[in-house]
Formats: C-alpha cells, structure tokens, sequence
C-alpha cells in the first residue's frame, strides 16, 4: 500500500451541502442561517479574534517589554566591594559571609557582581558571577569557584 492508494472509509464523507436552492432541497431561502443578524449576512464569517465588539484577547493582552519571568532564578547578591573586609585567603561562601554579617538575608544562592575595588585574594565559591567580578577576584591574586 502506498501514500497514493489511501482513500476515506466509504460513507465517512459526507457530499457538500447545497444551499440556496429551493424550498424542496431543505435549506432554501436563508439557507439555514435563520432570518437576521450578523451570522446570516452576506460575507458572514467575522475576523479570527473578534468578540463581537468587546476588546478582543489580543488587544488585552501586554505586549513586548516587562513580561514577568515565570521561573525567575533569586539570587543572594553581593558586590565585590563588600568582601574587601575579610582576611587574605578567606573561604567565601554563602554560610561563610551569613556568619561573618556581610550578608543579613539568603533569597537564594550567592551571586557575585563586580562594583568596587578588591585587594585581598580570596578563595570563593559562588553560583553564579560577572565577567567583571571574576576578573577583579583574579586579579587581586584569588581564585573563584562556579558551583553547579
């Protein structure tokens, strides 16, 4: 059997109806869209979308900017200015910097952005972080760790 031989089940296709041709043939006259009103005017079908006048679905609905996230990653952040006040070769994590006071609060694992300056190296370990937070831990001689 091929693409071509497939055919419908005989008798699940119906033939077209024909309207508009006499009162015999059953669907004479206003061909069965009844006497007035917008479905049984000429050209009939209304626009994909329209709602009879209302603000149609598309209209109501924001477009472009400022759509929410809908599974937002939260991040505990912290700029590398704050871990200046910490000694050489201090382990950065999330507990570390809650027990130290740096951070008062944990909305979710620890990001590091790169405001300020930083000149103690430091070994940290973090989720995420900024190219520049990166490069400024580097360069003051420390290493950071991106956890998974």
């Amino acid at each position: 059997m091929r693409l071509e031989d497939v055919q419908p089940k005989e008798g699940s296709q119906h033939r077209p109806r024909r309207v508009g041709r006499g009162i015999a043939a059953g669907q004479g006259a206003s061909c069965g869209f009844g006497m007035r009103g917008q479905k049984s005017r000429s050209g009939r079908p209304t626009r994909p979308g329209f709602e009879g006048g209302q603000n149609p679905l598309y209209r109501r609905v924001p477009k472009l900017k400022h759509f929410t996230l809908v599974n937002q990653k939260q991040y505990t952040v912290l700029n590398v200015s704050k871990l200046g006040t910490l000694p050489p070769k201090t382990e950065v994590t999330l507990e570390s910097l809650l027990e130290a006071g740096i951070l008062t609060a944990q909305k979710g694992p620890l990001k590091l952005l790169g405001d300020g300056e930083l000149k103690v190296a430091l070994k940290v370990k973090a989720a995420a972080a900024t190219k520049s937070a990166i490069a400024k831990i580097e360069a003051a001689g420390g290493s950071i760790e991106i956890l998974g």
